[in-house]
């Protein structure tokens, strides 16, 4: 896979009960691997677990392969249609033990080389994604 262009950030919409500030964004590389993987598989969904190995990455899947439970909160929708185009959201889901852990941070999910789970569909293309975050100041 050649180096994504650059495209313009995505937010995510507020989507946890009783907060007014998004939780999650996609970079511009994020955005544009997005919507090559998107172009092949179909509509996409993200899952951040809390558990071992590959637990810290993000996980990209056709939407609905991976079943969220009760237990799991989702943290926004991300729209990465190009302006003018059908919307092509992506649900962000992460487990409540680690959004509990993460509870005052902001995520942007960007694109990095290497290899990350087999389970993710950006895996075979030699690269992976990852969460970049910062504190956030209030959730009012």
């Amino acid at each position: 896979m050649s180096e994504p262009a650059s495209t313009a950030t995505v937010v995510g919409t507020i989507t946890v009960p009783g907060e007014h500030l998004p939780r999650v964004e996609l970079s511009g590389t994020a955005v544009s691997t997005l919507r090559e993987l998107w172009d092949e598989f179909g509509p996409l969904m993200f899952h951040q677990s809390g558990g071992c190995c590959d637990g810290s990455s993000p996980m990209c899947f056709p939407a609905g392969e991976f079943i969220t439970s009760d237990r799991d909160v989702l943290l926004g929708r991300l729209d990465i249609a190009p302006a003018g185009a059908e919307p092509r959201s992506i649900e962000f889901w992460i487990s409540a033990e680690q959004f509990e852990y993460w509870s005052h941070t902001f995520l942007t999910v960007d694109v990095v080389p290497g290899r990350g789970s087999g389970f993710s569909v950006e895996a075979p293309r030699g690269v992976r994604f990852l969460i970049r975050s910062r504190l956030m100041d209030s959730f009012a």
